[in-house]
């Protein structure tokens, strides 16, 4: 592979970890030793500078990761944590009454799986939100 995946065309991307998760406070504490690029036109595994990242062809990603994209995320890649889903979830529940919660219903819509639009809209509507399908 040549240095720039993109060619010369400016590409977006967000570099992100699984570790990342582990900062919320939802108990999640494996490590994970890789790094995920979301982009909009690669996808699989590519080696640079001796690292191996994980290219993740997205319709849409943030500028920059934030607690609400990390927590949509999180849900998003449930299957992948080595944690038991349900008791991630139910701690993913019991933060959102301190989370910014118009912040998490926008970017639950905007970058959540079906299943995790789906898990925020019943989550944000127990805690009092209203509308979060």
């Amino acid at each position: 592979m040549g240095e720039n995946l993109w060619g010369r065309a400016k590409s977006p991307f967000l570099l992100a970890s699984p570790n990342a998760y582990n900062a919320l406070g939802v108990g999640t504490t494996q490590l994970h030793n890789k790094t995920v690029v979301y982009n909009h036109k690669r996808h699989g595994k590519f080696a640079l500078g001796g690292r191996t990242y994980d290219f993740r062809m997205k319709p849409a990603f943030p500028k920059k990761l934030s607690r609400e994209f990390l927590l949509v995320d999180l849900v998003n890649n449930l299957d992948q944590l080595g944690e038991d889903p349900r008791e991630v979830l139910e701690r993913v529940k019991d933060r959102l009454s301190s989370s910014d919660t118009a912040r998490l219903k926008k970017a639950a819509q905007t970058y959540g799986s079906e299943r995790a639009k789906k898990f925020f809209a019943r989550a944000l509507a127990e805690v009092g939100v209203q509308d979060a399908a």
